[in-house]
């Protein structure tokens, strides 16, 4: 299905207007998967905020609550982008103004499908999803769980949404988790290598801009490179490891320092946390 074709028709109205949510609603007007006077975007304190919303983007905004419920209750698409703490007293209030046709689209970390529809009071279609914060230049890593209720055109217009800011994987909602230690969390893990390749470029004599330029293009040039030629990671460190040389040698003190086990290892832990702190929530929503 065409994604300019899935939304022309929606209303979208984001619940919440932090940081993934304008990422979204800029990928959404920049691929032209649906245009400003289809969003809407409401907060619970900040007209600041609001007003820079209206004014980039040139959408809907509001605070009070009689507008907020007439966005609530007209849209075709509600986008849950609260902090967790908020949406408990939120849900409890939005479950008696939905109407048949609605859907919902979650963006909370640890809040499950079904804890979603016991605060909502019913079995609501829901997509429960875990983007990552490289969404917010369009570079995304998105992953997506659909509510039984969910038919098949609410969920072409769900990825459309979400494949305007990156890449997407349909997954069942037990892999949340997991999925949340590779791409959820994984920019942070990214980010932590660079940091420690800076400043090793800064204490072998390279100025911090060289240290910094090298290290970005370095790693950019080697997601692509895995990107565009499809090559097992195995191959492509393969075909840059001469037998004794530089590259060789560093691997070795990697491998020494349990390099690989040890991602590994924060990759399960951040999935184990997700879980920890999903069942947190639930326990403090119901």
């Amino acid at each position: 299905m065409n994604p300019n074709i899935s939304l022309a028709s929606a209303s979208i109205c984001f619940y919440g207007a932090g940081s993934m949510a304008e990422a979204i609603v800029r990928g959404l007007i920049h691929k032209g998967v649906a245009a400003a006077e289809q969003i809407a975007m409401l907060n619970r304190s900040s007209q600041e905020r609001l007003a820079y919303l209206s004014q980039t983007y040139r959408v809907s905004a509001a605070n009070e609550e009689a507008a907020k419920r007439q966005h609530l209750r007209e849209a075709s698409i509600i986008v849950l982008a609260m902090k967790p703490k908020d949406a408990g007293e939120a849900l409890s209030e939005l479950g008696p103004m939905l109407r048949e046709g609605q859907m919902i689209v979650s963006l909370i970390a640890g809040l499950s499908i079904a804890t979603i529809q016991a605060l909502l009071g019913g079995n609501i279609p829901v997509a429960r999803t875990m983007p990552n914060t490289s969404c917010s230049i369009g570079c995304g890593a998105t992953g997506i769980s659909f509510s039984a209720e969910m038919s098949e055109e609410q969920k072409a217009q769900v990825l459309s949404m979400f494949q305007a800011v990156g890449m997407v994987s349909v997954i069942p909602e037990e892999r949340m988790e997991i999925l949340t230690g590779v791409s959820g969390s994984g920019p942070a893990y990214i980010y932590y290598m660079m940091e420690a390749m800076i400043e090793a470029g800064v204490e072998g004599g390279l100025t911090p801009e060289q240290a910094r330029g090298l290290t970005v293009q370095t790693v950019l040039g080697a997601a692509l490179m895995m990107a565009e030629t499809g090559e097992n990671p195995a191959k492509l460190r393969a075909d840059i490891t001469s037998p004794n040389g530089s590259t060789q040698a560093a691997l070795e003190v990697l491998e020494a320092g349990g390099f690989r086990p040890n991602v590994k290892a924060a990759v399960h832990r951040a999935a184990e946390r997700s879980l920890e702190m999903g069942e947190a929530v639930r326990k403090s929503l119901l």
